[in-house]
């Protein structure tokens, strides 16, 4: 499968770009900038540099060839009556912020309550890392992801916390360094049941 062939099955119609330009052309756009930035594109230590960002972005940006469907279709049925919390916490990604394409990183905490199986725990992670190499905004990965869990593996309830220092806050703006954003958002049993949270929270804090 080709990779506009990958992206279509990543993205909603109304997500897809009309026009994937080449590499040639992104290339070209990264000279653009340099120069606009004040730097001439054309001096040895720039040379490579557009090839090397384009490089660069692939890797940044490989969720969009991605599907959470295909992650999360394996599920594991014999789990000997197991149905309590499963969680995989201080999970690290990364991303870049949407309005100014600059880095956010952070730590995804998410749990489930299985109804019908389990999940590969890696895949959990997987699935943090094809919502957050994309273009993004947190509170909408931190939805994208459980919304995920919830129609893929139909839980009795999920939970996903985010937090993540922005770069683009950090590094201009008002600059402040270090500063967290954290996002959450609960869903069946968790959302309806606040001893449930609270004992989210308490494993998200346990050593």
């Amino acid at each position: 499968m080709d990779a506009s062939a990958k992206l279509n099955v990543a993205l909603p119609v109304s997500a897809r770009p009309s026009h994937r330009p080449s590499r040639e052309e992104a290339e070209e756009a990264v000279r653009t900038l340099i120069a606009w930035a004040g730097d001439d594109p054309t001096r040895e230590g720039l040379l490579d540099t557009p090839r090397l960002v384009t490089k660069a972005y692939k890797e940044f940006f490989t969720g969009y060839e991605e599907d959470p469907k295909t992650i999360l279709s394996k599920t594991f049925k014999e789990v000997g009556g197991y149905d309590d919390i499963v969680m995989v916490k201080d999970i690290p990604f990364s991303s870049h912020c949407e309005h100014h394409m600059v880095p956010f990183v952070g730590k995804a905490h998410i749990a489930y309550l299985p109804h019908d199986g389990v999940v590969g725990i890696s895949k959990l992670a997987r699935l943090v890392e094809v919502f957050s190499k994309r273009l993004q905004v947190q509170e909408v990965l931190t939805a994208q992801i459980i919304d995920a869990i919830n129609e893929h593996l139909n839980p009795r309830g999920a939970a996903v916390l985010l937090e993540a220092e922005h770069m683009c806050m950090s590094m201009r703006g008002v600059q402040a360094h270090g500063a967290m954003t954290v996002t959450q958002r609960f869903t069946g049993v968790f959302a309806e049941e606040k001893s449930e949270q609270d004992r989210f929270f308490q494993m998200i804090r346990r050593q």
